[in-house]
Protein backbone atom coordinates (compact mmCIF):
# COMPACT_ATOMS: atom_id res chain seq x y z
CA UNK A 1 0.00 0.00 0.00
CA UNK A 2 2.79 2.47 -0.32
CA UNK A 3 5.08 4.64 2.45
CA UNK A 4 2.34 6.21 5.46
CA UNK A 5 3.15 9.62 5.13
CA UNK A 6 3.36 11.86 8.34
CA UNK A 7 2.29 15.61 8.80
CA UNK A 8 5.88 15.74 9.43
CA UNK A 9 6.84 14.13 5.86
CA UNK A 10 4.31 16.73 4.22
CA UNK A 11 5.81 19.70 6.29
CA UNK A 12 9.30 18.78 5.16
CA UNK A 13 8.42 17.86 1.70
CA UNK A 14 7.06 21.58 1.45
CA UNK A 15 9.70 23.46 2.65
CA UNK A 16 12.54 24.88 0.58
CA UNK A 17 14.84 21.72 2.22
CA UNK A 18 12.35 19.26 0.92
CA UNK A 19 11.91 21.03 -2.39
CA UNK A 20 15.80 21.01 -3.02
CA UNK A 21 15.97 17.42 -1.80
CA UNK A 22 13.18 15.79 -3.81
CA UNK A 23 15.01 17.83 -6.92
CA UNK A 24 17.95 15.51 -5.97
CA UNK A 25 16.23 12.67 -5.86
CA UNK A 26 14.17 12.91 -9.22
CA UNK A 27 17.93 12.75 -10.89
CA UNK A 28 17.99 9.57 -10.11
CA UNK A 29 16.71 6.81 -12.30
CA UNK A 30 15.41 4.29 -9.44
CA UNK A 31 15.00 1.43 -12.34
CA UNK A 32 15.06 -1.95 -10.86
CA UNK A 33 18.98 -2.43 -11.65
CA UNK A 34 19.77 0.56 -9.88
CA UNK A 35 17.14 1.26 -6.59
CA UNK A 36 19.66 -0.66 -4.03
CA UNK A 37 22.32 1.97 -5.06
CA UNK A 38 20.11 4.54 -5.63
CA UNK A 39 18.10 4.21 -2.26
CA UNK A 40 21.99 4.38 -0.66
CA UNK A 41 22.70 7.45 -2.07
CA UNK A 42 18.79 9.39 -1.13
CA UNK A 43 20.05 8.33 2.71
CA UNK A 44 22.94 10.13 2.09
CA UNK A 45 21.60 13.04 0.86
CA UNK A 46 18.32 13.02 3.05
CA UNK A 47 18.90 10.69 5.99
CA UNK A 48 15.24 9.28 7.76
CA UNK A 49 13.79 11.63 5.17
CA UNK A 50 14.64 9.52 2.94
CA UNK A 51 11.92 7.31 2.39
CA UNK A 52 9.68 10.01 2.02
CA UNK A 53 11.32 11.64 -0.78
CA UNK A 54 11.77 8.41 -2.61
CA UNK A 55 8.23 7.77 -2.54
CA UNK A 56 7.06 11.03 -3.55
CA UNK A 57 9.80 10.90 -6.66
CA UNK A 58 8.79 7.38 -7.48
CA UNK A 59 4.70 8.47 -7.57
CA UNK A 60 4.99 11.82 -9.54
CA UNK A 61 6.69 9.73 -11.86
CA UNK A 62 3.65 7.32 -12.13
CA UNK A 63 1.29 10.44 -12.01
CA UNK A 64 2.36 12.27 -15.50
CA UNK A 65 -0.50 10.54 -16.74
CA UNK A 66 -2.73 12.19 -14.00
CA UNK A 67 -1.94 15.50 -13.38
CA UNK A 68 0.09 18.64 -15.11
CA UNK A 69 2.91 19.31 -13.57
CA UNK A 70 3.08 16.63 -11.54
CA UNK A 71 6.03 17.72 -9.80
CA UNK A 72 4.45 20.53 -8.03
CA UNK A 73 1.71 17.39 -6.37
CA UNK A 74 2.25 14.96 -2.88
CA UNK A 75 0.48 11.97 -3.69
CA UNK A 76 -0.10 8.84 -1.59
CA UNK A 77 -0.21 5.51 -3.41
CA UNK A 78 -3.60 4.68 -2.71
CA UNK A 79 -4.89 8.47 -3.36
CA UNK A 80 -2.77 8.45 -6.85
CA UNK A 81 -4.61 4.89 -7.83
CA UNK A 82 -7.69 6.74 -7.29
CA UNK A 83 -6.56 9.68 -9.15
CA UNK A 84 -8.76 10.66 -12.00
CA UNK A 85 -6.91 11.66 -14.68
CA UNK A 86 -7.10 15.74 -15.38
CA UNK A 87 -8.64 15.21 -18.55
CA UNK A 88 -11.76 13.37 -17.27
CA UNK A 89 -12.09 14.94 -14.29
CA UNK A 90 -12.10 18.72 -16.11
CA UNK A 91 -14.83 16.94 -18.31
CA UNK A 92 -16.91 16.37 -14.74
CA UNK A 93 -15.66 19.50 -13.66
CA UNK A 94 -17.91 21.40 -16.13
CA UNK A 95 -21.23 20.68 -15.08
CA UNK A 96 -20.35 22.29 -11.82
CA UNK A 97 -19.52 25.59 -13.39
CA UNK A 98 -20.81 28.74 -12.10
CA UNK A 99 -22.28 26.50 -8.98
CA UNK A 100 -20.94 26.28 -5.21
CA UNK A 101 -19.28 23.09 -5.26
CA UNK A 102 -18.58 20.67 -2.32
CA UNK A 103 -16.46 17.30 -3.05
CA UNK A 104 -16.78 15.47 0.21
CA UNK A 105 -13.89 12.94 -0.25
CA UNK A 106 -11.50 15.12 -1.78
CA UNK A 107 -8.28 13.05 -0.82
CA UNK A 108 -5.26 15.01 -2.12
CA UNK A 109 -7.38 17.17 -4.65
CA UNK A 110 -7.35 16.12 -7.77
CA UNK A 111 -10.86 16.40 -8.64
CA UNK A 112 -10.88 19.32 -6.19
CA UNK A 113 -8.45 21.13 -8.71
CA UNK A 114 -10.55 20.56 -11.56
CA UNK A 115 -14.05 21.61 -9.90
CA UNK A 116 -12.21 24.83 -9.02
CA UNK A 117 -11.43 25.94 -12.84
CA UNK A 118 -15.42 26.42 -12.70
CA UNK A 119 -17.20 26.52 -10.29
CA UNK A 120 -18.16 29.80 -8.49
CA UNK A 121 -16.28 28.62 -5.01
CA UNK A 122 -15.39 25.23 -4.46
CA UNK A 123 -14.76 23.30 -0.76
CA UNK A 124 -13.03 19.97 -0.08
CA UNK A 125 -13.15 18.00 2.81
CA UNK A 126 -11.91 14.91 3.81
CA UNK A 127 -11.17 12.48 7.09
CA UNK A 128 -7.49 12.38 6.43
CA UNK A 129 -5.53 14.60 7.80
CA UNK A 130 -2.82 13.75 5.77
CA UNK A 131 -4.18 14.04 2.42
CA UNK A 132 -6.21 17.19 3.33
CA UNK A 133 -2.36 18.42 4.40
CA UNK A 134 -1.38 17.28 0.84
CA UNK A 135 -4.18 19.07 -0.54
CA UNK A 136 -3.40 21.83 1.22
CA UNK A 137 -0.11 22.33 -1.57
CA UNK A 138 -1.69 20.80 -4.27
CA UNK A 139 -4.87 22.78 -4.60
CA UNK A 140 -3.88 26.40 -2.71
CA UNK A 141 -6.71 29.08 -2.09
CA UNK A 142 -9.21 25.96 -1.86
CA UNK A 143 -10.86 26.29 1.57
CA UNK A 144 -10.43 22.42 3.23
CA UNK A 145 -11.85 21.17 6.18
CA UNK A 146 -11.52 17.78 7.84
CA UNK A 147 -14.83 16.17 7.98
CA UNK A 148 -16.81 12.72 7.29
CA UNK A 149 -18.32 12.36 3.97
CA UNK A 150 -21.73 11.54 5.57
CA UNK A 151 -21.63 14.36 8.01
CA UNK A 152 -22.99 17.49 5.88
CA UNK A 153 -20.86 20.55 6.69
CA UNK A 154 -22.04 23.13 4.08
CA UNK A 155 -25.56 23.86 2.36
CA UNK A 156 -26.86 24.47 -0.69
CA UNK A 157 -23.59 23.21 -2.60
CA UNK A 158 -23.87 20.87 -5.34
CA UNK A 159 -21.70 18.09 -3.75
CA UNK A 160 -19.15 15.93 -5.46
CA UNK A 161 -17.99 12.54 -4.21
CA UNK A 162 -15.26 9.85 -5.21
CA UNK A 163 -16.10 6.97 -2.60
CA UNK A 164 -12.89 4.24 -1.65
CA UNK A 165 -13.03 1.41 -4.02
CA UNK A 166 -10.14 -1.30 -2.36
CA UNK A 167 -10.02 -2.76 0.63
CA UNK A 168 -7.24 -2.78 2.82
CA UNK A 169 -5.25 -5.44 0.84
CA UNK A 170 -5.49 -3.05 -2.39
CA UNK A 171 -8.50 -5.17 -3.93
CA UNK A 172 -11.21 -3.38 -6.11
CA UNK A 173 -14.55 -3.58 -4.37
CA UNK A 174 -18.11 -3.50 -7.01
CA UNK A 175 -20.83 -3.74 -4.43
CA UNK A 176 -21.78 -0.09 -3.87
CA UNK A 177 -22.52 -1.20 0.29
CA UNK A 178 -18.72 -1.81 -0.63
CA UNK A 179 -17.35 1.56 -1.37
CA UNK A 180 -16.24 3.87 1.64
CA UNK A 181 -18.53 5.62 2.52
CA UNK A 182 -21.21 3.02 0.76
CA UNK A 183 -23.34 4.40 -2.76
CA UNK A 184 -26.78 4.46 -1.12
CA UNK A 185 -25.73 6.08 1.89
CA UNK A 186 -23.90 9.07 0.08
CA UNK A 187 -27.15 9.55 -1.91
CA UNK A 188 -29.58 9.43 1.17
CA UNK A 189 -26.84 11.75 3.31
CA UNK A 190 -27.36 14.20 0.09
CA UNK A 191 -31.22 13.18 -0.92
CA UNK A 192 -32.55 16.68 -2.12
CA UNK A 193 -29.32 17.97 -3.35
CA UNK A 194 -27.26 18.01 -6.77
CA UNK A 195 -24.73 15.01 -6.42
CA UNK A 196 -22.58 13.80 -9.16
CA UNK A 197 -20.79 10.37 -7.66
CA UNK A 198 -17.80 9.28 -9.34
CA UNK A 199 -17.56 4.96 -9.04
CA UNK A 200 -16.43 1.77 -11.09
CA UNK A 201 -17.33 1.64 -14.67
CA UNK A 202 -18.10 -1.85 -13.68
CA UNK A 203 -21.45 -0.75 -11.18
CA UNK A 204 -24.44 -2.74 -11.95
CA UNK A 205 -27.01 0.65 -13.08
CA UNK A 206 -30.02 -1.83 -11.07
CA UNK A 207 -27.91 -1.29 -7.85
CA UNK A 208 -28.11 2.17 -7.77
CA UNK A 209 -31.82 3.21 -8.88
CA UNK A 210 -31.40 6.82 -7.41
CA UNK A 211 -29.26 8.31 -10.19
CA UNK A 212 -30.98 10.19 -12.51
CA UNK A 213 -27.87 10.10 -14.90
CA UNK A 214 -25.35 7.02 -15.10
CA UNK A 215 -22.55 8.76 -17.35
CA UNK A 216 -19.45 6.43 -19.01
CA UNK A 217 -16.50 8.09 -19.33
CA UNK A 218 -13.42 6.66 -21.18
CA UNK A 219 -9.99 8.01 -22.22
CA UNK A 220 -8.15 7.34 -25.28
CA UNK A 221 -9.83 3.66 -25.73
CA UNK A 222 -9.75 3.18 -21.76
CA UNK A 223 -13.27 2.96 -20.19
CA UNK A 224 -12.14 4.93 -16.67
CA UNK A 225 -15.31 5.96 -14.44
CA UNK A 226 -18.95 5.81 -13.95
CA UNK A 227 -20.39 9.15 -12.88
CA UNK A 228 -23.94 9.10 -11.15
CA UNK A 229 -25.56 12.36 -11.17
CA UNK A 230 -28.91 13.47 -9.59
CA UNK A 231 -30.91 16.21 -9.42
CA UNK A 232 -29.63 19.26 -11.60
CA UNK A 233 -26.68 17.87 -12.47
CA UNK A 234 -28.20 15.48 -14.15
CA UNK A 235 -29.69 15.97 -18.12
CA UNK A 236 -32.74 14.35 -19.39
CA UNK A 237 -30.91 11.42 -20.37
CA UNK A 238 -30.48 8.24 -18.04
CA UNK A 239 -27.42 6.67 -19.81
CA UNK A 240 -24.50 8.93 -21.55
CA UNK A 241 -21.28 7.71 -22.84
CA UNK A 242 -18.58 10.11 -23.15
CA UNK A 243 -15.65 9.19 -24.98
CA UNK A 244 -12.48 11.70 -24.84
CA UNK A 245 -9.54 12.23 -26.11
CA UNK A 246 -5.91 13.53 -25.27
CA UNK A 247 -5.91 16.03 -28.14
CA UNK A 248 -9.20 17.54 -26.25
CA UNK A 249 -11.31 15.32 -28.74
CA UNK A 250 -14.90 14.50 -27.62
CA UNK A 251 -18.17 13.13 -28.48
CA UNK A 252 -20.89 11.84 -26.65
CA UNK A 253 -24.08 9.29 -26.87
CA UNK A 254 -26.93 8.85 -24.79
CA UNK A 255 -30.16 6.97 -24.58
CA UNK A 256 -32.42 9.62 -25.89
CA UNK A 257 -31.35 9.19 -29.33
CA UNK A 258 -32.66 6.80 -31.97
CA UNK A 259 -31.34 3.28 -31.33
CA UNK A 260 -32.88 1.60 -34.70
CA UNK A 261 -30.21 -0.03 -36.47
CA UNK A 262 -30.54 -3.33 -38.51
CA UNK A 263 -28.57 -6.50 -38.46
CA UNK A 264 -26.29 -7.19 -41.34
CA UNK A 265 -24.15 -9.41 -42.84
CA UNK A 266 -20.06 -8.86 -43.19
CA UNK A 267 -19.76 -5.64 -44.76
CA UNK A 268 -16.31 -3.67 -45.56
CA UNK A 269 -15.68 -2.71 -42.80
CA UNK A 270 -15.74 -4.02 -38.57
CA UNK A 271 -16.03 -1.49 -36.03
CA UNK A 272 -15.81 -2.22 -32.29
CA UNK A 273 -17.33 0.40 -30.39
CA UNK A 274 -15.57 2.02 -27.20
CA UNK A 275 -16.19 0.88 -24.29
CA UNK A 276 -17.96 3.69 -22.61
CA UNK A 277 -20.49 2.80 -25.49
CA UNK A 278 -20.56 -0.65 -24.89
CA UNK A 279 -21.01 -0.66 -20.79
CA UNK A 280 -23.28 2.23 -21.20
CA UNK A 281 -25.62 -0.22 -23.24
CA UNK A 282 -25.09 2.34 -26.27
CA UNK A 283 -24.22 0.15 -28.91
CA UNK A 284 -27.40 0.46 -31.03
CA UNK A 285 -27.80 4.05 -30.84
CA UNK A 286 -24.25 4.42 -31.59
CA UNK A 287 -24.80 1.93 -34.89
CA UNK A 288 -27.93 4.19 -35.47
CA UNK A 289 -25.86 7.21 -35.23
CA UNK A 290 -23.60 6.27 -37.71
CA UNK A 291 -25.39 4.60 -40.30
CA UNK A 292 -23.86 1.24 -39.04
CA UNK A 293 -25.70 -2.28 -38.43
CA UNK A 294 -25.14 -5.19 -36.08
CA UNK A 295 -23.48 -8.67 -36.88
CA UNK A 296 -25.72 -10.20 -34.28
CA UNK A 297 -28.29 -8.32 -32.15
CA UNK A 298 -26.81 -9.51 -29.06
CA UNK A 299 -23.04 -8.82 -29.95
CA UNK A 300 -21.78 -5.43 -29.98
CA UNK A 301 -19.41 -5.74 -33.31
CA UNK A 302 -20.95 -3.61 -36.38
CA UNK A 303 -20.91 -3.57 -40.03
CA UNK A 304 -20.85 -1.31 -42.25
CA UNK A 305 -19.52 0.19 -45.91
CA UNK A 306 -17.83 3.55 -44.19
CA UNK A 307 -16.46 3.60 -40.66
CA UNK A 308 -17.38 6.61 -38.77
CA UNK A 309 -14.61 9.32 -38.26
CA UNK A 310 -12.05 9.48 -35.50
CA UNK A 311 -11.75 5.78 -34.15
CA UNK A 312 -9.81 2.61 -35.18
CA UNK A 313 -11.43 0.55 -37.46
CA UNK A 314 -11.12 -2.73 -39.48
CA UNK A 315 -11.43 -3.49 -43.02
CA UNK A 316 -12.66 -6.98 -43.83
CA UNK A 317 -9.77 -8.86 -46.26
CA UNK A 318 -11.91 -12.25 -45.70
CA UNK A 319 -14.52 -13.86 -43.29
CA UNK A 320 -16.21 -17.86 -43.04
CA UNK A 321 -16.66 -20.29 -40.35
CA UNK A 322 -14.11 -20.19 -37.47
CA UNK A 323 -12.46 -23.43 -36.84
CA UNK A 324 -8.62 -23.24 -35.72
CA UNK A 325 -7.49 -25.11 -38.77
CA UNK A 326 -9.20 -22.69 -41.69
CA UNK A 327 -7.59 -20.02 -39.96
CA UNK A 328 -4.36 -21.24 -39.48
CA UNK A 329 -4.58 -22.11 -43.30
CA UNK A 330 -5.98 -18.58 -43.82
CA UNK A 331 -3.34 -16.75 -41.96
CA UNK A 332 -0.29 -19.09 -43.39
CA UNK A 333 -1.92 -18.20 -47.09
CA UNK A 334 -1.19 -14.00 -46.26
CA UNK A 335 1.81 -14.51 -44.18
CA UNK A 336 0.51 -13.13 -41.21
CA UNK A 337 3.24 -12.97 -38.72
CA UNK A 338 1.40 -10.40 -36.15
CA UNK A 339 -1.77 -11.25 -35.29
CA UNK A 340 -4.42 -9.30 -33.15
CA UNK A 341 -6.96 -11.38 -31.72
CA UNK A 342 -10.30 -9.86 -30.82
CA UNK A 343 -13.09 -12.28 -29.25
CA UNK A 344 -16.56 -11.41 -28.10
CA UNK A 345 -19.32 -13.93 -28.17
CA UNK A 346 -17.06 -17.07 -28.07
CA UNK A 347 -15.11 -18.83 -25.40
CA UNK A 348 -11.70 -18.57 -26.78
CA UNK A 349 -8.61 -17.77 -25.27
CA UNK A 350 -6.62 -15.38 -27.37
CA UNK A 351 -3.08 -16.09 -25.78
CA UNK A 352 -3.57 -19.73 -25.30
CA UNK A 353 -4.88 -19.57 -28.75
CA UNK A 354 -2.08 -17.63 -30.91
CA UNK A 355 1.20 -20.07 -30.42
CA UNK A 356 -1.50 -22.97 -31.75
CA UNK A 357 -2.10 -20.98 -34.90
CA UNK A 358 1.71 -21.02 -35.95
CA UNK A 359 2.33 -17.50 -37.14
CA UNK A 360 4.60 -17.37 -39.81
CA UNK A 361 5.95 -14.66 -41.86
CA UNK A 362 6.18 -10.41 -41.92
CA UNK A 363 2.62 -9.46 -42.54
CA UNK A 364 -0.12 -7.86 -40.03
CA UNK A 365 -3.68 -8.60 -39.08
CA UNK A 366 -6.36 -8.62 -36.97
CA UNK A 367 -8.67 -11.20 -36.81
CA UNK A 368 -12.44 -10.90 -34.92
CA UNK A 369 -13.70 -13.93 -33.38
CA UNK A 370 -17.39 -13.93 -32.68
CA UNK A 371 -21.00 -15.69 -33.39
CA UNK A 372 -23.62 -14.78 -35.59
CA UNK A 373 -26.69 -16.56 -34.70
CA UNK A 374 -24.86 -19.74 -33.47
CA UNK A 375 -22.91 -19.74 -36.00
CA UNK A 376 -18.54 -18.84 -35.00
CA UNK A 377 -17.04 -17.00 -37.56
CA UNK A 378 -13.52 -15.62 -38.09
CA UNK A 379 -13.31 -12.46 -39.61
CA UNK A 380 -9.56 -11.49 -40.91
CA UNK A 381 -9.13 -7.67 -41.10
CA UNK A 382 -6.40 -5.51 -41.91
CA UNK A 383 -7.13 -2.74 -38.90
CA UNK A 384 -6.65 1.21 -40.10
CA UNK A 385 -6.50 4.46 -37.81
CA UNK A 386 -8.23 7.00 -38.19
CA UNK A 387 -5.28 8.87 -39.18
CA UNK A 388 -4.36 6.60 -42.04
CA UNK A 389 -8.24 7.00 -43.50
CA UNK A 390 -7.62 10.70 -43.35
Amino acid sequence: MGYGFTLGDIAFLRSPDGVAAAAEIARLPLTSASYLADVATARSLAGERAPALLETVLLRRKAVSKVDDPVRWLFTDAALQQATPTRVARHRARRLAGRLAHDVTCSVGVDLAAVAETAERAVGSDLDPVRLAMARGNVPGVQLVQADALTPVTRSTAVLADPGRRDSSGRRRWRPEDFAPPLNALADTYRGRDLAVKCAPGIDFADVPWADEVEIVSLDGAVREACLWTGGLATTATRRASVLRSDGTEWTITDEQDDACPVLPVDEWIIDPDGAVVRAGLVRHYAAANGLGQLDERIAYLTGPVPPPGVRAFRVLEHGKYTEKALRAALAGRGIGRLEILVRGLDVDPNALRPRLKLRGDGDASVVLTRIGRSPVAILCEAVSAADRG
